[in-house]
């Protein structure tokens, strides 16, 4: 997304298929996974760098939701769509684990704009999403639908 459009919210108008955004980034550390995990996945893997060890993982690693929920911030400050970024679904894989002192960053593209058939002010879009660390691994692929309002006239 451009400075200039960072500015104020992108209505479905300003967006078009291929546009691609870069977010900012967020330093992970082994005390957020753990109380992340403690209160919404409370599993060895994710609480216990020693028992995560004798885990497929051979370590600590944050959980696939803390991964998410890290990317949705990420997506919310650098995404400004007018109305906020509504979600009407989409998938989630996570081919990497995250690991503490991981640096994410969500790189994406829009995939597809359309407008409503029977709601003028409004439209959906499609958008591919890759959460990477510092190496530029892919620890989530994200592909959701999010619907955007239209430009309000004049």
């Amino acid at each position: 997304m451009s400075d200039a459009a960072r500015g104020r919210g992108l209505y479905l108008d300003d967006l078009s298929v291929g546009q691609q955004f870069v977010t900012a980034s967020h330093a992970l550390d082994e005390a957020q996974i753990k109380a992340f995990a403690a209160q919404f996945d409370p599993q060895p893997f994710h609480l216990d760098a020693e028992a995560a060890k004798a885990t497929v993982f051979k370590g600590l690693v944050a959980s696939g939701w803390h991964t998410a929920a890290i990317t949705m911030r990420l997506l919310v400050e650098s995404v400004p769509l007018a109305g906020g970024l509504i979600g009407l679904g989409g998938s989630l894989t996570w081919p990497r684990p995250t690991r503490a002192d991981d640096v994410l960053t969500v790189h994406g593209e829009v995939t597809d704009v359309a407008p409503s058939q029977s709601r003028s002010d409004r439209g959906t879009i499609g958008i591919s999403a890759e959460t990477r660390n510092q190496r530029g691994e892919v620890l989530q692929k994200f592909t959701a639908t999010l619907m955007v309002p239209r430009r309000p006239a004049a």
